[in-house]
């Protein structure tokens, strides 16, 4: 018997292999990840830390676990606390270290108008001080970091207004060079929630949100309003501020907010 080939079901393979073929390019173009697509950060160690609530930073000597209203200073070697943050503060998130001292973004979140600073930290007196007042800026600053003569601060914004989180980069007189807002799939990931914490490595932003165990990864357009998500790296801390520590090379250090953990991962 000879088989008839029926030229509509060839149609609507071709018609289906070609869809396949444009979801999967636009998924490539905006970097959305339906699935981690990047390495994945290997816990090395963790230490015990009463503060570690909202983010984690440290120095060649010392751990730092940040609270809401205070931060830890731990022994690197013996995991010991050895002092408290003084002065006032009631919305820490997270730390980067510039020129000797932590800086902690800072603000009055959940009350409104919303005000955002920078703290400063002297890590030898433990002193908290305002670094830099942003007052009014349009969210609640929630991490801060130092690159190419410029600083870069994500302001967030939560819950049906989450959308409206952006990136800003400032000069060192702090004027507004541009600012960009997050990736609309980015934003449906991180549910009512906002970017916890960031941090540059190389031309890539790796940030984190409130409590998913991943990092994202994003590119910053010289082009357009939008960040770009290029994968996601599922990691052993639980969102909220990172740093990196600079002790060792591709090495990050956060939290597992659950446990009190100050946790240290490597790619």
């Amino acid at each position: 018997m000879t088989k008839i080939e029926c030229p509509i079901n060839k149609t609507l393979l071709i018609l289906a292999a070609f869809a396949a073929f444009l979801t999967a390019g636009l998924h490539a173009a905006i970097g959305r990840a339906d699935e981690p697509t990047g390495a994945k950060w290997q816990l090395t160690q963790s230490w015990p830390a009463e503060e570690a609530v909202q983010a984690a930073a440290a120095n060649e000597t010392h751990l730092f676990a940040i609270a809401n209203s205070r931060i830890g200073k731990y022994d690197r070697v013996t995991g010991q606390r050895i002092a408290i943050s003084s002065g006032p503060a009631s919305h820490l998130n997270s730390g980067f270290f510039w020129q000797g001292r932590l800086l902690a973004a800072h603000s009055n979140y959940p009350a409104v108008p919303e005000k955002s600073q920078i703290m400063q930290l002297d890590v030898e007196t433990m002193q908290l001080t305002v670094f830099h007042d942003f007052k009014d800026y349009g969210g609640s600053l929630t991490w801060v970091v130092y690159k190419d003569n410029h600083w870069w601060c994500h302001f967030a914004k939560y819950g049906a207004e989450n959308a409206g989180s952006f990136l800003v980069q400032l000069t060192p007189q702090w004027q507004e060079v541009r600012r960009w807002r997050l990736p609309p799939e980015l934003i449906k990931e991180l549910g009512r929630y906002s970017l916890s914490g960031g941090l540059w490595s190389g031309d890539l932003l790796h940030v984190t949100g409130h409590d998913a165990k991943m990092v994202y990864r994003l590119r910053v357009p010289s082009d357009a309003p939008v960040l770009q998500w290029i994968d996601s790296e599922p990691a052993p801390f639980s969102g909220q501020g990172i740093a990196i520590d600079p002790t060792s090379s591709n090495t990050i250090i956060g939290i597992d907010r659950a446990a009190r953990l100050l946790v240290i991962a490597t790619r």
